[in-house]
């Protein structure tokens, strides 16, 4: 009998081993993201192509999030492998000259990926300044990714609902086109992810047309939130098995993913 308990433990670990799983996250500044599931999809949030950044080459997609229709988040050149990849825009245009902009509405499945858009605004007047734009909602082995585009003002209760309970949240925090330090911090808190807090589309050392990222890490510091800088490429593991004790604030490097080397075969 305690022979075939020692089995049956050895057996649902090995179990409990092979069907955990690892989430990577690489980001290419703006509001440009890498997201390899357990599985190897390969999904691409916004790809841009500013000049600043033209450390960013091409990379592969299986599936591309975009969140608006705005030049800096729809650049798919910079998609390796986009005429074959699935594309999706959160917005679609329609009318006489694709004047008439509203949102796309979706919910569907990917592989081993589950997408949500979900419906918000450019700004804090209801689009009359810069227009609709479009959050997604990713469920990876039972982790909730949400990434907010150019989102330019706070959740209110109803829309917090639609979001439920969220592990990753991308949140953009430069100002002058989304929202700033101060407002992407209430964000965070009303959504209150569980893992990771992952600020997007501000200024850095090469990109300076939008406010530094200390004014956000500013407001985390005051909470007493951990930051974890990355300082060269590098993913940010998530490992779907274990949950961390709190959540943190990752501050990624905008060069992405680490460099794969291809070594030549030898004739």
């Amino acid at each position: 009998m305690r022979r075939f308990i020692l089995v049956l433990v050895a057996v649902l670990a090995m179990s409990a081993s092979l069907t955990a799983g690892e989430i990577k996250i690489a980001w290419y500044g703006q509001s440009m993201f890498l997201i390899v599931t357990p599985k190897g999809t390969r999904v691409v949030f916004d790809p841009h192509n500013l000049e600043s950044y033209r450390q960013v080459t091409p990379i592969k997609a299986d599936l591309i999030l975009m969140s608006h229709l705005h030049s800096d988040h729809t650049r798919l050149e910079q998609i390796e492998n986009a005429k074959t990849a699935k594309q999706v825009n959160a917005l679609k245009a329609s009318g006489p000259g694709n004047a008439i902009v509203d949102w796309n509405e979706v919910d569907e499945k990917f592989k081993d990926v589950r997408y949500q858009s979900i419906p918000t605004y450019h700004d804090a007047a209801s689009g009359l300044t810069r227009g609709k734009n479009g959050c997604w909602i990713l469920d990876i082995d039972g982790i909730r990714i949400v990434h907010l585009g150019d989102l330019g003002h706070t959740f209110k209760p109803a829309q917090l609902k639609k979001f439920g309970k969220v592990d990753v949240l991308m949140v953009p925090v430069g100002g002058v086109y989304t929202l700033n330090a101060i407002d992407g911090f209430k964000v965070v808190q009303q959504i209150n992810p569980k893992r990771h807090i992952l600020p997007m589309h501000y200024g850095t050392i090469v990109y300076d047309d939008l406010l530094p990222l200390k004014y956000f890490t500013d407001e985390v510091k005051e909470a007493k939130i951990p930051i974890v800088t990355f300082k060269a490429r590098g993913w940010l593991k998530i490992d779907t098995a274990v949950a961390p004790k709190e959540a943190d604030c990752v501050v990624l490097n905008y060069l992405g993913a680490p460099l794969e080397i291809k070594l030549k075969k030898k004739e």
